[in-house]
């Protein structure tokens, strides 16, 4: 009998033991992680959304995140970088003021990873595992909406088009609206651009250049915008001057709540949904992993040089809105 108790207490240490170092493995993965994360411009619609997401999925994975706004300060931001070192920040999640400044950025932050959003760092700038962009890849974008016009207006090859670009340079407006151009040149559509500027991402701006391109009485078959902030400026010009938006194709991107009410009401046709909610969650996902010195390869949508998270896009239009609508 002393002999099956003395075994019995034997195979209970030895549990113990075994269970002791299990948790001890557990508790070292689950490091707690601070985040820095630096904003260009905190008043921007759809970054104001990437904010608010981020902020949401680190609170409910109880990770401590900072959000820390440059205003669209270059200055600003990269002081952001200087503090997350002294701050004792294990990683940065950053939106660029200028992609231009990326090196520099890196320069400031020491050892620390980056996860890059919204406006994409040169390609050469980027390290698997350390140096990482999460976004949705632009030129998909473009293309949706190319596409969308090509089918409405299938029974023409030549058409008129407006088109308003976002901020310059930004990795947005260059993938965009290449990809618009490219794939009207890849259906044989001869796209005559009739207005073609800058709105820099505004509501108010695209609305008083097509105000200003409405007084020429020059013709279009469509507006294609980069974003919807610019959609939306264009659909307010038109209703200023009498103009039923529905009577022309207005396109955006970013499914933004008023776009996609927008589209519900007839007065714009397409969108393209970037999933905010989706990009803030790989961003601080990636961020957890490489603040403790993991890796994103098991991060849904990695890809395999352990560069970038790509979260896809996807069309909206008046038969699918409501699944876009909050």
């Amino acid at each position: 009998m002393k002999k099956k108790i003395a075994v019995l207490l034997t195979i209970l240490m030895m549990f113990a033991l075994i269970s002791g170092c299990g948790s001890k493995s557990t508790s070292s993965s689950n490091k707690k992680v601070k985040i820095l994360f630096s904003i260009s411009n905190a008043t921007d619609a759809y970054r104001s959304l990437l904010v608010a997401n981020a902020k949401s999925y680190a609170d409910s994975e109880n990770v401590e995140l900072t959000v820390k706004d440059a205003a669209g300060s270059i200055e600003e931001q990269v002081s952001h970088m200087k503090e997350a070192v002294s701050g004792g920040y294990n990683v940065v999640i950053c939106t660029p003021v200028n992609s231009a400044t990326t090196l520099q950025l890196k320069k400031e932050a020491g050892e620390l990873p980056i996860i890059f959003m919204n406006s994409a760092p040169s390609e050469d700038l980027l390290e698997r595992d350390k140096y990482i962009y999460v976004s949705s890849d632009e030129m998909v974008a473009g293309k949706i909406q190319a596409e969308y016009i090509a089918d409405y207006l299938s029974k023409k090859k030549d058409i008129k088009v407006v088109l308003f670009r976002g901020e310059k340079g930004h990795s947005a407006t260059i993938g965009r609206t290449k990809a618009v151009k490219e794939t009207f040149k890849e259906k044989g559509i001869n796209a005559e651009y009739v207005f073609e500027d800058t709105a820099n991402w505004s509501r108010q701006g695209a609305k008083e250049m097509f105000n200003v391109f409405l007084a020429t009485s020059q013709k279009f078959d469509c507006v294609i915008a980069n974003n919807d902030e610019m959609a939306l400026g264009v659909i307010d010009s038109l209703k200023e001057n009498k103009i039923d938006p529905s009577s022309v194709p207005v396109l955006g991107i970013d499914a933004t709540n008023e776009a996609t009410k927008a589209i519900a009401d007839g007065n714009m046709r397409l969108t393209v949904y970037q999933s905010a909610k989706d990009q803030s969650k790989s961003a601080v996902q990636s961020a957890i992993e490489l603040g403790s010195g993991g890796t994103i390869a098991k991060i849904e949508n990695a890809t395999e040089d352990g560069k970038h998270v790509w979260v896809p896009f996807e069309k909206v239009d008046k038969s699918n809105v409501s699944k876009y609508m909050s």
